[in-house]
């Protein structure tokens, strides 16, 4: 049985017990898992995965997995961040839901000795930052932290999918909607229907379709990219709000507000006194 060591500050989790991956605390999170000797297995999105040693496990929602076995020489060390934090920390380009969406059908990366080295380093920074809560940047030290992580864990994982390639119509779908949204198409365009009749497809068939293979709904990838646009152009004060509403093709001011209180937390007066020095 692997030694029990779970640090828990909020948004943040720290353990080396291969037991816990599935517990209730990490159902909001995304959890990293690195095996460091031994071996074990579990149950994801119906698919038994074996693991070893320098296997990187990453899986959102981890209170999904299922059917935990470990031998009694397995080693693991696992750090978990809410997964929203972690969302809004990547950058706005297409390789991380890319690598998400590969993720979710496979979750197991197998890492070099220098890598899981590396890994190991970014986990054991964070645990040791997790108790420095009364930081005045205290968020945004662990989200640079946590970005570390992210950038290790996209190189080995970028590696992994190099010589991948994809020929059935379900992989061919939901690359074609990604290289859709990556022209930024969806400043002006964000109903479902678009998408589906430019892939020649059903709205039901696309949303059943990118739910099965990512884990996550087409209108959560067609939010993820316009808010960086929507962010941009807050940004701009030479615009005012109706202009923006206006080049994103909103139909009103108010459904521009409800749309910037749902995904920012705040309405878009509030968004940009925000950025005011204070």
């Amino acid at each position: 049985m692997c030694n029990f060591v779970l640090k828990m500050k909020t948004d943040f989790l720290y353990s080396t017990d291969f037991y816990a991956i599935n517990s209730h605390e990490l159902s909001h999170t995304c959890m990293h898992l690195l095996c460091t000797a031994g071996e074990g297995s579990f149950v994801f999105n119906e698919h038994c995965y074996h693991i070893v040693k320098n296997d990187l496990v990453v899986i959102p929602y981890p209170d999904r997995v299922r059917n935990l076995a470990a031998h009694s020489d397995m080693r693991v060390e696992w750090f978990a961040a809410d997964y929203k934090f972690l969302q809004n920390l990547l950058p706005s380009n297409n390789y991380s839901i890319g690598g998400s969406i590969s993720l979710n059908q496979d979750p197991v990366i197998r890492l070099t000795h220098e890598q899981a080295l590396h890994l190991l380093t970014d986990f054991h920074r964070l645990r040791d930052r997790m108790d420095d809560r009364h930081l005045q940047f205290y968020r945004q030290l662990m989200g640079s932290l946590c970005l570390t992580m992210i950038y290790d864990i996209f190189e080995a994982h970028a590696q992994r999918d190099a010589s991948d390639t994809h020929t059935d119509r379900t992989a061919y779908i939901v690359k074609q909607l990604m290289e859709l949204l990556a022209t930024g198409i969806s400043r002006t365009e964000r109903d479902v229907s678009y998408y589906a009749e430019r892939l020649n497809v059903s709205p039901k068939y696309l949303s059943a379709t990118i739910k099965r293979v990512t884990g996550h709904s087409v209108t959560s990838y067609i939010d993820r990219h316009t808010i960086p646009i929507l962010k941009d152009y807050l940004d701009d004060e030479r615009l005012s709000l109706t202009q923006i509403a206006d080049r994103m093709n909103f139909t009103s001011l108010s459904y521009f507000s409800r749309y910037c209180t749902k995904h920012l937390g705040q309405s878009p007066s509030e968004y940009r006194q925000s950025l005011q020095p204070k």
